[in-house]
């Protein structure tokens, strides 16, 4: 029986059928085939989505369409561009800033490129920036959402490793805040040697002062939810509502633009989007209990143990490979189907589960930037109009700083597990 499962899984998912239902249906196989209940398979599924933490990932992709139907990006955008753009390769270090304050919303990256992506990409073409400079900081910008709080891939982490979702959220604000940092160096860097352009906006301490206090009670909306989650007052559950209740305050009430319209498309955007993500959540929890059935959790925890004892060789061979994983599969399912199987493993190593979700979810987010499948390379080519090659070619140059922010994470647990030890013990 060992290993079983995966055989079937790698044979129906090569055959093109999607990851949720090559899940499902290979843990089914191997359920019949071995004469198991076969009311196994609505019990898991209905398991897994009978979660709390679960419930902050519709919230989330909710709040975030209010955010964006209410006009809120566009007054971030402004307020950054007013600060930053006039020294050389401003646009650049805009969309990494606006990507840091929007994360704080959204926590997803395609959410960040689908929101800010037009507006950046169309901005830096009007004032000569190359085509694959904008596609490559557009995608690379977009890495901090997932990490910085809150993040929908770490709360997905969290509840399939069975770990605190606060803790782990809490965990992605330095690991986020060091991916912004790597990336505005990148910048200036290339801004110095090939001379990119500065932004053409006036600006005026006068305007920067009015456009702040436009943009206050948007900038507010990441505060709120990190101190509530740093105090302990919210857990992730309790902060989605928050964000919601917020997100539809500011939109009626303070800027007026938010319509019974928009917050019924917002809804059915919601509703699209998480039926795909809890598809393979429950696709994803069945294929765990098998696997484990299958004692595929402790064959690997066998097998990397017997390459090494050291809990940094060991993340370092976890990281080379969750990058080739992250290149072909998505990144939520890859999330659900590894956590269990990697999770005991570094755990027996000594390896802190917290560290492991940021560096997991880090990986998968790099993975977002690399053909075949990477999803933010396709999101790009369509927002910006540009073939694919070209989105590829952009995003080279800044897996430099992404792939160094990983492996300062990864070497030093302290980036990803000192806040969370100050805070919440």
């Amino acid at each position: 029986m060992s290993l079983s499962i995966l055989v079937l899984f790698l044979v129906i998912m090569l055959m093109g059928v999607p990851i949720a239902v090559a899940m499902g249906v290979s843990a089914g196989m191997v359920i019949w085939w071995h004469d198991l209940p076969l009311s196994v398979l609505a019990q898991r599924m209905t398991n897994a989505l009978d979660s709390t933490p679960l419930l902050a990932v519709p919230m989330f992709i909710f709040a975030a369409s209010l955010f964006n139907a209410s006009g809120i990006t566009g007054h971030l955008f402004d307020l950054v561009r007013l600060m930053v753009g006039r020294i050389r390769g401003g646009l650049g270090q805009v969309s990494v800033l606006t990507s840091l304050i929007f994360s704080g919303m959204s926590g997803a990256a395609l959410a960040d490129i689908g929101a800010l992506g037009g507006t950046q990409m169309r901005l830096m073409r009007e004032q000569g920036y190359r085509d694959e400079f904008a596609a490559g900081i557009t995608m690379a910008s977009a890495t901090i959402g997932p990490i910085f709080p809150p993040s929908i891939p770490l709360i997905i982490f969290a509840s399939a490793a069975e770990i605190s979702a606060v803790k782990l959220l809490v965990a992605g604000v330095i690991p986020g805040l060091l991916i912004t940092i790597m990336l505005m160096v990148q910048i200036a860097i290339m801004a110095r040697l090939q001379n990119l352009p500065r932004d053409t906006i006036e600006t005026s301490r006068r305007l920067i002062a009015r456009k702040a206090f436009v943009a206050a009670p948007a900038l507010c909306a990441p505060l709120i939810l990190i101190a509530g989650l740093v105090s302990g007052l919210f857990g992730p559950t309790e902060v989605a509502g928050i964000t919601v209740l917020y997100a539809l305050f500011l939109g009626s009430v303070v800027y007026r633009q938010l319509t019974v319209r928009a917050v019924i498309d917002a809804a059915r955007e919601t509703v699209h989007s998480t039926a795909s993500v809890l598809f393979i959540v429950g696709a994803a929890a069945l294929f765990a209990w098998v696997l484990t059935i299958d004692q595929v959790p402790m064959i690997a925890t066998d097998l990397l143990l017997a390459l090494s004892a050291n809990p940094i060789v060991l993340l370092l061979i976890v990281n080379g490979l969750l990058l080739v994983v992250g290149m072909f599969m998505e990144s939520i399912a890859a999330i659900l189907i590894l956590a269990p199987i990697l999770t005991p493993a570094l755990l027996a190593a000594g390896v802190d589960p917290i560290q492991l979700g940021v560096v997991v979810v880090l990986n998968l987010m790099i993975g977002l930037l690399t053909p075949p499948v990477g999803m933010s390379l396709y999101m790009v080519s369509i927002v910006g109009k540009m073939p694919l090659h070209r989105v590829i070619a952009g995003a080279v140059p800044f897996l430099v700083p992404l792939m160094l922010a990983l492996l300062l994470i990864t070497l030093v647990p302290a980036v990803s597990l000192w806040l969370p030890g100050v805070f919440l013990g």
